[in-house]
C-alpha cells in the first residue's frame, strides 16, 4: 500500500475509479486525479478551507442539521439510519459552505449514486450525471459573476494559480466536482457504519455515552474498522509490487480497509478497540493525495455521532428489516432499518 501510494512516477492517480471509460480531462484536474507536479499547487488552493479553524466555524450548522433530521422522525421510535440521517449531513454541509441551496441535496446524492455505483457498470448512466452536475455548477459560477457572494465557490474563482493568474472556470468546476463526488458519499458511508456498529454493540454505546471524552478515539477506531474507501492507481511505467509485475496501462487497487486491518500494524486488527491508543489508520489515505477533507470528516462524524446519542441513546437494528451495503469505490450502509427505545 505505502509502496504504491507514495511512488507517484510509477502509479497515476488520474484514473482513481476501475472503468472502462479512460478520462482525458481537457483542463486542470482536481487534486484527487491530478500527478505531480500540478497535483500541489491544486490541492495548495483548497486547504484553507478545510483547516480546523474553518472547519469549526461550520460546525454549528453541522449540528443544527443532526437535529433538524433527528425531529423529523425522533416521535416514530424507528428511521433508517442511512437513508434519513447519515447520508443526509455531509451533502447540506457541503451545500452550505459551497453557497448552495441545501434543498438541492437530492440532486447531488442522486449524481454520487450515479457516478460511484452505477456509473461502474453503465457508462452512459456516468456521463449523464457528470454533465448534469457540471450543467449545475456553471449556473452557480455564472451567477456569482454578476452577484460575488463569500461562499467557497467564489473563493476559489478568486484564488491565482502558481502563476498568479484568475483559475479558469474549467479548474473551479474541477475543484468543485471533486468536493461533491470526494466529499459525501465517503463521510456517509462513515457516519452510517458507525451507527450499525453501535446499534450492534450496545456496551460500546453505553461506554461512549458515560465517557464522551473516549469520543476522538472512538471516530478514529471507526475510520480504521469501517474504511469506506478503495482507490485505484493506473500503472505508467513497468515495475514489481510484492513480488507482481505490473505494466502501463494496468489499474492497481489500493484497499485501504484491509491496509487498517493488518495484524502486523494493529493489535486485535479484527475487533473494534473504541480506546485504541496507537491508531495510524490510512483511512484517509497515504500520500500527496491524503484526503484534504479529513478535517470536516472528523467533524461530521463526531456531531452526527454526539448528536444521535443525545437524542436517542438506545437504538438497535430492526429484525423486521434489512441492512444494504453500497457496492464500488465507496462501501457504506444504504439501508440501516433502526428502532429506538430498550428491548422489552
Amino acid at each position: 500500500m505505502k509502496q504504491i501510494s507514495y511512488d507517484t512516477e510509477h502509479f497515476s492517480s488520474r484514473r482513481v475509479v476501475v472503468r472502462t471509460v479512460r478520462p482525458e480531462p481537457p483542463y486542470p484536474s482536481p487534486p484527487i486525479t491530478s500527478d505531480p507536479p500540478e497535483h500541489k499547487p491544486a490541492k495548495q488552493l483548497l486547504l484553507p478551507s478545510f483547516t480546523p479553524d474553518a472547519v469549526k466555524k461550520l460546525e454549528l450548522r453541522v449540528r443544527a442539521i443532526c437535529n433538524e433530521l433527528i425531529d423529523e422522525f425522533i416521535a416514530e421510535g424507528k428511521c433508517d439510519a442511512a437513508a434519513h440521517y447519515s447520508k443526509h449531513i455531509p451533502v447540506r454541509a457541503i451545500a452550505h459552505m459551497l453557497g448552495i441551496p441545501e434543498k438541492d441535496s437530492d440532486l447531488f446524492i442522486k449524481w454520487i449514486h450515479e457516478i460511484l455505483e452505477l456509473g461502474i457498470k453503465d457508462d452512459s448512466v456516468l456521463m449523464r450525471a457528470v454533465q448534469e452536475m457540471s450543467g449545475y455548477f456553471v449556473t452557480q459560477i455564472e451567477h456569482r459573476k454578476k452577484h460575488p457572494t463569500d461562499d467557497l465557490i467564489s473563493t476559489l474563482m478568486n484564488a491565482r494559480d502558481k502563476n498568479g493568474q484568475p483559475l479558469s472556470d474549467a479548474h473551479v468546476l474541477g475543484s468543485l466536482r471533486l468536493l461533491l463526488i470526494a466529499g459525501i458519499d465517503t463521510t456517509w458511508s462513515a457516519i452510517g457504519a458507525s451507527l450499525w456498529h453501535l446499534a450492534r454493540t450496545p456496551a460500546d454505546r453505553e461506554r461512549l455515552i458515560a465517557e464522551p471524552e473516549l469520543m476522538p478515539t472512538a471516530i478514529e477506531e471507526f475510520l480504521r474498522a469501517y474504511s469506506p474507501v478503495t482507490m485505484a492507481r493506473e500503472v505508467m511505467k513497468e515495475t514489481v509490487i510484492s513480488g507482481c509485475p505490473v505494466k502501463p496501462g494496468n489499474m492497481v487497487l489500493l484497499s485501504f480497509p484491509a491496509a487498517n486491518r493488518d495484524p502486523a500494524v494493529f493489535p486485535d486488527a479484527d475487533k473494534v478497540v473504541i480506546d485504541r491508543k496507537q491508531n495510524p489508520h490510512a483511512a484517509f489515505g497515504l500520500g500527496i493525495h491524503r484526503c484534504v477533507g479529513s478535517n470536516l470528516a472528523r467533524m461530521e462524524m463526531t456531531a452526527a455521532i454526539e448528536e444521535w446519542l443525545k437524542r436517542i441513546p438506545d437504538f438497535r437494528l430492526d429484525p423486521a428489516g434489512k441492512v444494504t451495503w453500497s457496492e464500488g469505490t465507496v462501501r457504506g450502509p444504504r439501508q440501516l432499518p433502526m428502532l429506538f427505545g430498550k428491548t422489552g
